[in-house]
């Protein structure tokens, strides 16, 4: 989870490629394609605010997915 209505994939050959999807309406979603560099700067924005409100199972979580993926 990057924000409260917003998701961040990757497919899985190689995560290379990105979608940010959001809940835009009850009707459906809105996809949208993002680059390595922001969605690393996704992860690394929603990890510094998990480790900032205290929540440190989810940032263990997040960590360890970020570093398997940009690492």
């Amino acid at each position: 989870m990057v924000d409260d209505k917003q998701e961040l994939f990757a497919t899985l050959y190689a995560q290379r490629l990105f979608f940010l999807v959001t809940i835009a309406t009850p009707e459906g979603f809105l996809f949208e394609p993002v680059g390595r560099g922001d969605a690393r700067m996704l992860l690394e924005n929603r990890m510094r605010m998990l480790r900032r409100a205290g929540q440190h199972s989810e940032y263990d979580r997040l960590q360890k997915t970020y570093k398997q993926t940009f690492q």
